[in-house]
């Protein structure tokens, strides 16, 4: 089985080390094609105004001077000397559950997989708090993976699916259990933009995020990283809302109103 790994927080990234020790549990065919910088927050971005530089670190590794996006994109198209089987994404630093999917490059990277029509799965291990000092435990996202990328792998998954796996910021032992989950939302924003101002009194934003406490509603992503389980939600990147298809149908379908 050959593997396709990239990921949102540069080649270099701890979390990305952590993909690599899980994949080649799995395969002795690891590739690794991810951004040269950190791309977090890029969703599915692709770079459109500038060249894409590639640079070859080592054998089967390779950094990419774009997005997640672009990595893929690449690696399917240019640089593996053959089709991935499997495209793992991460492990990012940092959760990406509920509404963080639609903006995660973690995220992202798997959903470029999947349209290509390869298996895909995101895996994100949660912090205790989003500072540099915190250590995230990649001891959980490793001892868990490989299982449950295996008996996913042993699945038949929808068009158009892909995996997105979060684990908990506890230690291994800690773990209470694996629940299969869908996409929360939080109830109120989180993102904001602090302002301030640079030394020749002019100001400038920094995007930030409040960290809220939320009580997260049962069967959640979000809330299952509040229980301290690993949390498995299938996802999709068709955006319709169906229900309201049906009700708007009866007001604008047919000819155009004027």
């Amino acid at each position: 089985m050959r593997i396709l790994l990239t990921n949102d927080d540069g080649v270099e990234a701890e979390g990305l080390h952590c993909l690599e020790r899980i994949a080649r549990t799995l395969s002795d065919d690891v590739w690794i094609v991810a951004p040269q910088e950190e791309q977090s927050g890029k969703g599915r971005g692709i770079t459109l105004t500038e060249p894409l530089r590639v640079n070859r670190l080592g054998e089967r590794r390779f950094a990419v001077t774009g997005t997640p996006t672009d990595c893929v994109v690449l690696a399917v198209n240019d640089i593996l000397d053959g089709r991935p089987d499997l495209v793992l994404s991460g492990v990012n630093r940092g959760h990406n559950v509920g509404e963080d999917c639609s903006y995660s490059g973690t995220v992202a990277g798997a959903l470029q997989g999947m349209a290509f029509g390869i298996r895909s799965i995101a895996l994100s291990q949660s912090l205790e708090r989003f500072h540099d000092e915190v250590t995230a435990h990649w001891e959980t996202a490793e001892a868990f993976a490989p299982a449950i990328i295996a008996c996913l792998l042993d699945q038949t998954w929808a068009e158009g699916v892909v995996m997105n796996l979060n684990f908990p910021a506890r230690a291994p032992e800690d773990v209470t259990e694996v629940e299969v989950t869908r996409q929360g939302f939080r109830g109120e924003g989180e993102m904001h933009a602090v302002r301030r101002t640079d030394l020749r009194g002019r100001d400038y934003f920094w995007m930030s995020f409040r960290g809220t406490k939320q009580d997260h509603a049962p069967g959640t992503d979000l809330r299952a990283m509040d229980e301290g389980k690993i949390s498995v939600t299938p996802l999709h990147i068709d955006l319709t809302h169906r229900e309201s298809i049906h009700a708007l149908k009866g007001v604008l379908g047919g000819v155009p109103p004027r």
